[in-house]
C-alpha cells in the first residue's frame, strides 16, 4: 500500500512539475512579446491559482495553475517580479481598449454592445 502511494505521489509531483514548465515557458514568451513583463498570483480556492501578466507596454494576461505552488514555480522559473498585490504603480501599467471597455463597464452602463 506504501509503495502504491509513494509511486502515485511521484507522478503528481512529476506532473505538477511539468505544468510549471510549460506555464513558464508561456510566461517567458509573453514577456518577450510585450517587452518585459511582472505578474501577481490570486488564490481561486480549489480551482487553482491565477497568475495575472502586465507586459511594460501595458498589455495583460493572465494563466491559470492548478495549485498555488505550481504558479509559485512556474513564475520563479519564468524570472518575472512578482507582486504580493495587483494595486498600485503595478496595477496602472495596465492598459486597456475599447474591448475591455465594453466588457468590464460599458455593458452594464448603457454602452455598445460586444458583437
Amino acid at each position: 500500500m506504501a509503495d502504491t502511494q509513494q509511486v502515485d505521489e511521484s507522478k503528481q509531483a512529476a506532473r505538477a512539475e511539468r505544468k510549471a514548465a510549460r506555464l513558464a515557458k508561456e510566461i517567458g514568451a509573453f514577456a518577450r512579446e510585450h517587452g518585459g513583463a511582472e505578474g501577481q498570483i490570486a488564490n481561486l480556492g480549489q480551482k487553482g491559482a491565477r497568475i495575472v501578466l502586465v507586459g511594460e507596454d501595458g498589455g495583460w494576461g493572465d494563466l491559470v495553475a492548478p495549485t498555488h505552488a505550481v504558479a509559485l514555480s512556474a513564475v520563479e522559473k519564468s524570472g518575472i517580479t512578482v507582486h504580493e498585490d495587483f494595486d498600485g504603480d503595478f496595477a496602472a501599467k495596465v492598459r486597456t481598449g475599447p474591448y475591455e471597455w465594453t466588457r468590464m463597464a460599458g455593458i452594464q452602463l448603457g454602452g455598445p454592445k460586444n458583437a
